[in-house]
């Protein structure tokens, strides 16, 4: 598709393209070292930038990956057409593009082992095995340079082998040796290559079946053939496995709907997001537009890799002491932090590239930004419904959202909440304790009481009108614990609010009066005022929990699973090392 616009100067477009990709190779390196997240870009700009630009650029992410299943399955068939013709027209080529996007689902589905990652890792060394044979014969056969240069390029063959010589990444060799050899062995004529028209969905294919001797173009052509289409298939699977994991951390983020990230219950894979995946890309390909699709695709693209690098540059200021595995080279000071230089490009040319596209191609102006504004409302309208603020940074555990339960230990659970950070620490807790169904006479499933106590003074009668803050405050924190809670399969939330003179005798009255199977409580630390010495003795309790929590203890009903706050002590001291500080730890009331 290059070779159809740029003509003569697609060498020069893949070499401008590589140094992106290498600028963007540092940005993600950095990126990466800081936080051990898959997510990328949208990882990136969670720590970086803010929520809502986090979603944009997952979002930008699964149309690319959903494209790109798309695109290489439609390319499939192109190559197999080297055995049979009618493989690539018509019905026959959906079909088979079809039966591709159908088998790497399944396969996805099934889940990605091992023994299948090593099979595509062969696959693609093969795939670039062929790729340095089609170039080192095709230089040999077919380059001819005043016929691929004149008119078009007014670069000097030595600036051409020092634009490709040593230093240069891999792929920018590759790809920038394929279109020299490329133009060279179908040349333009009137500004036009075939590569770009008769051969714009084979291109690998087109170029060797204008080698010669004969013979030396039937071997490579057949080579490339089952190559391209194996690797090309192996990029489909990967590109699946892209999206489900995309997919997948927008629920866990709960930045859309979590019920879409819902495991099946025997493979553990994200079903539901590798079906809608399937069915998307077979739309895609049925207009059979590969110029539209990647299109589509430079616009995904170019904007999550443009996020990545502003992302990283924010974070130089953010996190400037963060440890770094690995740190982009060439920084210069400004307002007391080291911004990265090759950052800095990347962000400019991404975001000049982005901006060109929107102008110049409708397909990815109307298709991009479409998908864009509808990805946005449903996160606006998800995180308002939930009453989770559009900035705010959640995550459901690992292998948590939606997740088939196990055998239920308790059906009826009381969790305290207090608004602070250990909140959904508790609730998660109390939701993995709880199952999807406590006996026969409670078919809806386990029920967490989330509770709010206000605590009255004495001088003060229990009826006064509480302040609008304080309320306000109540209610947050009870709408984020019914959403953190009900993430769990066959978990119900119910919210309550109650004032008491003291919040522990509060709590133990409520889950004697509702008649819960355990309490799980955020235990507060002790009061270095109301200490044990209060009380003649001090026994363990004393030394390590405070008033309401040993309240709760001794006097609860049921049994007591705590979640202790961090040792501040130990904390201070791992700060000083540069280590991370918080450590949790249970205590359990049989």
């Amino acid at each position: 598709m290059i070779a159809h616009h740029a003509a003569g100067l697609t060498p020069a477009v893949f070499l401008v393209s590589g140094i992106f990709f290498g600028l963007s190779a540092m940005t993600y390196g950095e990126g990466a070292s800081l936080y051990q997240e898959r997510g990328g870009a949208s990882v990136f700009a969670r720590h970086g930038l803010n929520e809502t630009v986090s979603f944009v650029a997952a979002w930008a992410i699964v149309l690319d990956y959903t494209i790109l299943v798309a695109v290489t399955a439609l390319t499939v068939p192109s190559y197999l057409a080297a055995f049979w013709a009618p493989l690539g027209r018509g019905g026959l080529e959906i079909a088979v593009a079809l039966a591709v996007i159908g088998f790497v689902a399944a396969d996805n589905l099934l889940g990605v082992t091992p023994r299948r990652l090593r099979r595509r890792i062969f696959v693609t060394v093969a795939d670039l095995v062929v790729q340095v044979v089609v170039i080192v014969v095709g230089f040999a056969v077919v380059f001819e340079p005043h016929r691929s240069l004149a008119a078009e390029v007014s670069a000097s063959p030595q600036e051409l082998r020092r634009l490709i010589g040593p230093g240069s990444f891999l792929i920018v060799l590759i790809y920038v040796g394929i279109a020299i050899v490329g133009i060279g062995g179908l040349p333009v004529h009137h500004g036009v290559s075939a590569l770009g028209t008769k051969h714009l969905r084979a291109p690998l294919l087109g170029l060797v079946e204008a080698y010669h001797p004969r013979w030396l173009a039937d071997v490579l052509k057949y080579a490339v053939a089952i190559v391209a289409a194996a690797g090309l298939i192996a990029a489909a699977g990967s590109s699946m496995i892209g999206v489900s994991r995309a997919g997948f951390l927008l629920t866990s983020n709960r930045q859309i709907p979590s019920a879409l990230g819902r495991l099946h219950q025997r493979w553990g894979t994200p079903y539901i997001i590798i079906g809608i995946a399937a069915l998307t890309a077979a739309a895609l390909v049925l207009p059979t537009n590969v110029e539209l699709l990647i299109g589509i695709y430079a616009f995904g693209a170019l904007l999550a890799i443009t996020i990545a690098h502003v992302s990283v540059i924010a974070l130089r200021f953010r996190e400037p002491d963060h440890r770094r595995g690995y740190e982009i080279p060439v920084s210069f000071p400004f307002r007391g932090a080291r911004v990265p230089l090759p950052a800095v490009l990347g962000a400019l040319l991404g975001g000049a590239g982005w901006i060109s596209l929107v102008v110049v191609h409708t397909g990815a102006r109307y298709v991009g930004i479409g998908w864009l504004i509808v990805g946005l409302a449903v996160f606006v309208v998800y995180r308002r419904n939930q009453g989770t603020p559009l900035p705010l940074r959640m995550t459901i555990p690992k292998g948590q959202p939606r997740h088939e339960a196990p055998e239920p230990e308790l059906g009826s659970i009381m969790v305290p909440v207090f608004g602070s950070e250990l909140d959904d620490d508790i609730v998660q807790t109390a939701a993995r304790l709880a199952g999807p169904e406590h006996d026969d006479l409670d078919p809806e499933g386990a029920v967490i009481e989330a509770l709010w106590v206000f605590e009255v003074p004495l001088a003060l009668p229990l009826d006064v009108p509480l302040p609008d803050a304080q309320v306000q405050r109540a209610k947050a924190a009870l709408a984020r614990a019914k959403v953190v809670g009900e993430e769990y399969e066959g978990v119900v939330v119910a919210t309550a609010m109650v004032r008491a003179r003291r919040a522990g005798q509060a709590i133990v009255a409520e889950a004697k009066r509702r008649g819960v199977e355990a309490i799980v409580l955020a235990a507060e630390e002790p009061s270095r005022v109301r200490g044990g010495s209060r009380l003649g003795s001090a026994g363990p309790l004393d030394n390590y929990l405070g008033e309401v929590t040993k309240y709760v203890i001794r006097k609860a009903p049921c049994r007591v699973i705590l979640t202790a706050p961090p040792d501040t002590r130990r904390a201070t001291a791992k700060a000083e090392d540069g280590e991370a500080a918080g450590e949790h730890e249970s205590v359990a009331k049989p």
